[in-house]
């Protein structure tokens, strides 16, 4: 039926994401924490040569991301750490799972705690928000996209845990893909003159989307022969007959207004994938700890 290519949900498991990636985070987000004078609490309170093992511990049901991430935080502030897995990114947990455990200097641990679980979860949130939704469309073909609404710098660490929650990506930066909104047209004068600089503007490889809000728009964009359309908050009964005039000959995305209530009307109206920037920019921290045990 479609004559474009974009990427539908793949069966293939997600890989993981490459050190390089994350490791700078990392050490801006210690070197912040850290300040210029280091862990005053854990230097005052805790010997220097005492010894800890920790858990890390899932305190609800969820799926997990940001574990390789988390794990990092420990070995870049010390090397000498034990670091021992016990689960995966883009696990299904229950609450009361143990994901890892730490052993090592009791000082280093402690210091690197709140670092670690703040990547690990907010990245489970994203991951688990996301297994959410597309569970929602079980059934339909309907893929659960992100958006470029996400934290400054993490921009492909929550991607990534988009994608271990079973969700897919939609551009990563304003450089991989062109997507002409409604600012853009009122700007360039139109559809037609925005499509046609856009295209004389990028190469063959660059993908072209255009936003529309009324089946009118979208009429006019048809006949340019785009990739894709934006279909900005319109309602499950125009979305379907928006998805029959499109017939096809462009991949249609849903955006706008969507929830966890609606998603599956909007899907069931036929359209190809469902953006979300709330699964990034809003969602739901997830609940994990750091449980120390006596050595």
């Amino acid at each position: 039926m479609r004559d474009v290519t974009m990427p539908l949900r793949s069966p293939m498991p997600v890989p993981p994401l490459y050190p390089l990636l994350y490791e700078p985070l990392i050490r801006s987000a210690l070197a912040e924490d850290l300040g210029r004078a280091g862990d005053l609490t854990t230097d005052a309170v805790v010997p220097a040569d005492a010894r800890a093992r920790a858990r890390l511990v899932a305190r609800g049901p969820g799926c997990i991301a940001g574990l390789a991430v988390a794990l990092a935080t420990f070995r870049l502030l010390d090397p000498g750490l034990r670091l021992t897995p016990a689960r995966s990114c883009g696990d299904s947990v229950d609450g009361g799972t143990t994901l890892a455990l730490i052993e090592g200097s009791a000082r280093s641990i402690l210091t690197a705690e709140r670092t670690a679980l703040n990547y690990l979860g907010r990245l489970s949130g994203i991951a688990t928000a996301t297994a959410e939704i597309v569970a929602r469309l079980q059934g339909l073909p309907t893929q659960i996209v992100c958006t470029r609404k996400t934290t400054p710098g993490l921009r492909a660490l929550e991607k990534h845990a988009v994608r271990l929650g079973g969700g897919s990506n939609h551009r990563f930066g304003l450089d991989d893909a062109v997507l002409i909104k409604d600012n853009h047209l009122v700007v360039a004068g139109g559809i037609r003159p925005a499509v046609e600089r856009a295209r004389a503007h990028v190469g063959h490889m660059v993908k072209i989307e255009v936003e529309v809000d009324t089946l009118a728009q979208l009429r006019e964009l048809i006949d340019l022969k785009v990739d894709a359309v934006l279909l900005d908050n319109m309602p499950p009964l125009m979305l379907r007959e928006a998805v029959a005039l499109v017939d096809g000959r462009m991949i249609t995305e849903a955006s706008g207004g969507v929830t966890p209530e609606t998603v599956r009307a909007v899907a069931e109206a036929g359209v190809d994938m469902i953006s979300l920037g709330w699964l990034t920019h809003s969602v739901k921290n997830f609940d994990v700890a750091l449980d120390f045990e006596a050595i």
